[in-house]
């Protein structure tokens, strides 16, 4: 491969989708000069973890200049499942989903930044791996709909509510990042 595009090139292109420029970041409201601090839930579900994804996962995060303020890794327990697929209880796969997801290990990350939740959701893709666009993890990593890899909360109220779940407030670490936040995040 030469030319343009050459080997040096390659990883950039299949690392997954970049972080936007600064003009794309949301301000908060109030007109300080502060970020709002806007927090998720990532779950890297029983087959990620069993396909050794887990990096995979953290390292684009990272690149995409959020901050990991909580990491667990668990064999979920069906209260904590059953309360968070609440709303799915009463579809014909609910009880599929509680068996997959307490196959194995779940590994639960709380990520902060700006806009994260909305981006996140971006950087997972579909939830159908066959909808995925390549570049998300699902588009590259997914193989079926029952296993597809990793949640994603979907709102900031889900986000929450999933953190309380998943998360007591002592676990999770609120830790100074002003350097590396200056060098990204414009004042």
């Amino acid at each position: 491969m030469g030319g343009l595009l050459g080997r040096a090139a390659l990883p950039g292109l299949l690392s997954g989708p970049r972080a936007p420029g600064p003009s794309l970041l949301a301000r908060p409201s109030s007109g300080g000069s502060s970020w709002t601090r806007e927090r998720t839930l990532v779950a890297v579900k029983p087959d990620g973890v069993q396909r050794r994804l887990v990096g995979d996962v953290i390292q684009r995060f990272e690149r995409r200049g959020f901050k990991l303020v909580g990491m667990k890794m668990l064999q979920a327990p069906e209260r904590v499942l059953a309360e968070h697929y609440h709303d799915l209880q009463r579809k014909p796969f609910y009880p599929a989903l509680i068996s997959y997801m307490t196959s194995g290990p779940v590994v639960a990350m709380v990520w902060e930044g700006p806009n994260v939740v909305c981006s996140s959701r971006a950087m997972v893709g579909h939830t159908n791996s066959a909808q995925a666009a390549p570049g998300t993890i699902r588009g590259d990593f997914s193989v079926h709909i029952s296993r597809n890899i990793i949640h994603a909360s979907d709102s900031v109220e889900g986000a929450q509510r999933e953190i309380q779940l998943w998360f007591q407030s002592s676990e999770l670490v609120d830790w100074a990042d002003e350097g590396h936040q200056r060098s990204i995040y414009p004042p």
